[in-house]
């Protein structure tokens, strides 16, 4: 899959939220896109995946404009995962997932073997199978992220798109996340674009990374070249050592706010 984001603007009435942005990305990758909270990252997201039509610029993808599909056909292609997904009704695991089989289910021929093998995998990918006769709102946070995952997966789509998907997560949950991933990229193919405020994450679990600024791309390109001391200086006003690891890869010590005293304590990844 090749995901071509062509000159994309949008405007929430008078207040200009992204100003022609453009990038290219496709299969086995994870994309971070980074930046300070209101700088545009989840507008672009929805975008991406038509929840929002853009002003100006066009979303392709396989050269297909996202704007002239259909929910089903965008549902077959792309999976959003948004920060909150809310489950009205105390619905099990499993029926839960299954709901990503909307767009491949046939009006009347209900659910079949295939989209049940489907549900299974993904749950498998996501360590939810011991969840699925719950309820998914006794579950814990971290729980619920990853069966939402899941139900993103049993889509089957070629694209991933996660907005903030470790927010409020403990810290070791965090990583588990991050390294389902990596992994969803590797083994299935997938192109995962990730909207994300933590840079000590993306550093380390992207291939490459955009950093917005102002609904604009102030930089782009792959991790181990932009994630630097002088773009997290410039474009997130903070002090940070930066340092390539042989077991963990990029690694980011943030050590304070641009111009002010550095600490000796900082956050690492």
């Amino acid at each position: 899959m090749i995901l071509d984001v062509g000159g994309v603007s949008f405007s929430y009435r008078s207040k200009e939220v992204l100003r022609e942005v453009e990038f290219k990305a496709e299969s086995g990758e994870v994309l971070g896109i980074l930046g300070h909270n209101g700088c545009g990252k989840t507008t672009l997201l929805k975008c991406i995946n038509a929840a929002l039509s853009p002003c100006g610029g066009c979303v392709e993808v396989d050269g297909d404009p996202v704007g002239e599909m259909s929910k089903r056909e965008i549902a077959k292609k792309m999976a959003v995962v948004m920060q909150t997904t809310s489950v009205t009704f105390p619905f099990t695991v499993y029926e839960t997932v299954m709901m990503g089989r909307y767009s491949r289910i046939e009006a009347l021929g209900g659910e079949g073997e295939e989209d049940a093998k489907a549900v299974y995998r993904a749950m498998a990918e996501t360590e939810t199978v011991r969840f699925a006769d719950r309820y998914i709102d006794e579950l814990s946070g971290g729980e619920r992220r990853r069966v939402m995952i899941a139900r993103a997966l049993a889509q089957e789509p070629g694209a991933l798109l996660l907005d903030e998907p470790t927010l409020h997560l403990d810290i070791n949950h965090q990583f588990d996340l991050m390294e389902l991933i990596r992994r969803l990229a590797a083994e299935r193919g997938m192109l995962v674009v990730l909207v994300t405020h933590d840079i000590v994450l993306a550093a380390r679990y992207c291939d490459r990374a955009i950093m917005m600024r102002e609904g604009e791309i102030a930089a782009a390109g792959p991790v181990g070249e932009i994630v630097n001391a002088e773009n997290l200086r410039e474009i997130f006003q903070i002090e940070a050592d930066v340092a390539h690891d042989e077991r963990f890869g990029i690694g980011v010590t943030i050590v304070g706010r641009a111009g002010g005293k550095k600490r000796d304590a900082g956050r690492e990844g």
